[in-house]
C-alpha cells in the first residue's frame, strides 16, 4: 500500500484545544465537611429517640412503669417533636440555619439530663418533651442546610448525611443499651440517657465555625457574604456565579415573602404546582413512617422475644445488629443517589420492604407461640434485617432528600417543617399504638398491615415521583411548575 502522508497527518496533528471537552471539574470537599458537621446533631436525635428501646426493660423494673406508660413514653417524643418541627422554619428564616442547629443541641443537652435524673414518670415525660422539641428542630434544619450548601453534583450524597447520622445515633443507643445493661438496675437506664448529653456542647461550638446557608444570606440581602460562601462550596467559579444568579432570581420573584413566607402559603390555594409539591412531601413522609419502621426501631427486642428469643443479652445484641445494618445500608443510598437516581432506589426500597414485612407476618401467622424454635427465630431476625436494610437503601434517606430539594426556596423552611410534622405524627401514632395493635390483631396482623402500606408507597413512587437527580434546586421550580 502506498504511503499517504495526507491521511496520517490529521492523526499526528496537535488537537484543537477549543474543540476538546473541558476536563472534569474536581469535586469540592468543603461542602461535604460543612454538611457532616451540621448533620452531627442528627446523631443526638437518633440516640434520644431510640435509647428507650433497651432502657425500657430496666425502667420498668426500677420505677415500675407499665406497658401502657412505656408505649406512651417511647412514642410521645415524636408528638412533642411537632413543636420543634413547626417552629424550625420560622426560627431558621429569622436566626439563620446555623443558630437553629445550635438551638437543637441545647434541647438535646437539657432533655436527656432531666430524664437521667428523673425520680418518677412525670419528670421522665418532661425530659422527653424537651428532647422531642430538639428532635423536631434537628429533623427540619439538618437536611435543609445540607441541601442549600451543596452543589448539584453532590446534593443527593450530602442531603443523605442527616439520615445516616440519625441511624448512627440509633446504633449508638443500642450499643449503650448493651454496654450499660450490666450496671445495677437503678443506674443502668440513667447512664444510658446521660451518655447522650456529653457531645452537645462540643457540637454546638463546632457548628458556629460553619458558613451560613447562601440561600438564607440572599434572602436577607447579604449578597456579598452569599457569594463568598458559594465560592467555597461550588465545584467551579462559574458554578458559583450561576448558583448565585439562580438564587437571586428566585428570591426576587418572591421578595414579598423574604421574611417569613406568609405570601408563599397563599400560593397553596392558587397554584397547582405548589399544591402538588406539598402533597408529595406530605405523602412521602406519611408512607415513610406508616410502613412501621419505628416499631422495629423501638420495639425490636419485644418483637424478637415473641419470635422465640429469650435471653435479654441476646435481644440487646441483636438490636445492635439491626442498628449496624440500618446505618450501614444508608451508605449504599449515599453512594448511589447521585449515580442511579432517586426513583430507582425508592422503588427497590419500597418493594423490598413489602416483601420482608410479608415474610415476617407469615412467620408469626404460621408459628405463633413457638418457643425456643431456633429456626423460626433465625428467619425472623433475617426478615427484620432485610426490612431495615430495604428501608435504609431508599425510603429512609431519600424521603428527606426528595422533600428538601423539590420545595421552592420561599417555602422551603416552612414546607420542610410541615413535612417533618407529618413524619413525626405518623411515627408517634405507630410507636404509641404498636403494643395495643399487635395485642388486638396479633403480631402477624400488625406486620401484614405494614406490608399493605409499604405496597401502597411503591405504587405512589412509581406513579407520582419524577426523577430529580442532577437538577439544581432552582431548576426544580421549572420541573414542578412552582415559579
Amino acid at each position: 500500500m502506498a504511503h499517504r502522508p495526507d491521511a496520517v497527518a490529521p492523526l499526528l496533528a496537535k488537537p484543537d484545544a477549543a474543540a476538546m471537552p473541558p476536563p472534569p471539574a474536581k469535586r469540592n470537599k468543603y461542602p461535604f465537611f460543612c454538611a457532616v458537621l451540621a448533620s452531627m446533631t442528627s446523631v443526638l436525635m437518633g440516640y434520644n429517640v431510640a435509647v428507650t428501646s433497651g432502657a425500657q426493660i430496666f425502667m420498668a423494673e426500677d420505677l415500675g412503669v407499665s406497658d401502657a406508660q412505656i408505649e406512651v413514653l417511647s412514642g410521645v417524643i415524636n408528638i412533642y417533636s411537632l413543636v420543634g418541627a413547626l417552629l424550625a422554619g420560622w426560627t431558621s428564616d429569622r436566626l439563620g440555619r446555623r443558630l437553629t442547629i445550635v438551638l437543637a443541641n441545647a434541647f438535646f443537652l437539657v432533655g436527656p439530663l432531666a430524664m437521667a435524673l428523673a425520680g418518677g414518670y412525670a419528670l421522665l415525660m418532661v425530659g422527653r418533651f424537651v428532647a422531642g422539641v430538639g428532635v423536631g428542630y434537628a429533623l427540619v434544619i439538618a437536611p435543609v442546610y445540607a441541601a442549600e450548601i451543596a452543589p448539584a453534583s453532590s446534593r443527593g450524597l450530602l442531603t443523605s448525611l442527616p439520615e445516616i447520622f440519625i441511624n448512627t445515633g440509633v446504633m449508638l443507643s443500642y450499643v449503650s443499651n448493651l454496654a450499660f445493661s450490666g450496671l445495677p438496675v437503678h443506674l443502668s437506664w440513667r447512664v444510658m440517657f446521660a451518655a447522650g448529653v456529653v457531645p452537645t456542647v462540643f457540637l454546638a461550638a463546632g457548628v458556629l465555625t460553619m458558613p451560613e446557608s447562601p440561600r438564607w444570606l440572599v434572602m436577607k440581602g447579604r449578597i456579598a457574604e452569599a457569594k463568598a460562601v458559594l465560592d467555597k462550596t461550588s465545584d467551579t467559579p462559574a458554578e458559583a456565579e450561576q448558583r448565585l444568579l439562580e438564587i437571586e432570581d428566585v428570591v426576587m420573584n418572591s421578595s414579598g415573602n423574604r421574611g417569613g413566607g406568609g405570601g408563599a402559603w397563599k400560593e397553596v390555594a392558587t397554584k397547582g404546582g405548589v399544591r402538588r409539591v406539598l402533597a408529595i412531601v406530605l405523602t412521602l413522609q406519611f408512607f415513610q413512617q406508616a410502613s412501621g419502621i419505628d416499631s422495629v426501631v423501638l420495639y425490636g427486642p419485644r418483637v424478637l422475644a415473641m419470635a422465640g428469643v429469650t435471653s435479654n443479652t441476646l435481644l440487646l445484641s441483636l438490636n445492635v445488629l439491626f442498628g449496624v445494618s440500618k446505618a450501614g445500608s444508608i451508605l449504599v443510598a449515599m453512594a448511589l443517589a447521585d449515580r442511579v437516581g432517586r426513583r430507582p432506589l425508592l422503588l427497590v426500597s419500597t418493594g423490598g420492604m413489602t416483601a420482608a414485612l410479608l415474610v415476617l407476618g407469615s412467620l408469626f401467622a404460621a408459628f405463633a407461640g413457638a418457643k425456643d424454635d431456633a429456626a423460626v427465630a433465625a428467619v425472623s431476625v433475617a426478615a427484620v434485617v432485610a426490612f431495615v436494610v430495604a428501608f435504609s437503601v431508599g425510603f429512609g434517606p431519600l424521603a428527606w432528600v426528595y422533600s428538601s430539594e423539590i420545595l421552592p426556596l420561599r417555602l422551603r423552611g416552612q414546607g420542610a417543617g410541615l413535612g417533618t410534622a407529618m413524619n413525626r405524627i405518623m411515627s408517634g401514632v405507630v410507636t404509641m399504638t404498636f403494643i395495643s395493635l399487635y395485642q388486638g390483631i396479633t403480631m402477624a396482623g400488625a406486620f401484614y398491615l405494614y406490608a399493605a402500606i409499604a405496597a401502597a408507597s411503591f405504587v405512589f413512587v412509581y406513579a407520582c415521583l419524577p426523577e430529580t437527580r442532577g437538577r439544581s434546586l432552582e431548576d426544580m421550580e421549572e420541573l414542578f411548575h412552582t415559579k
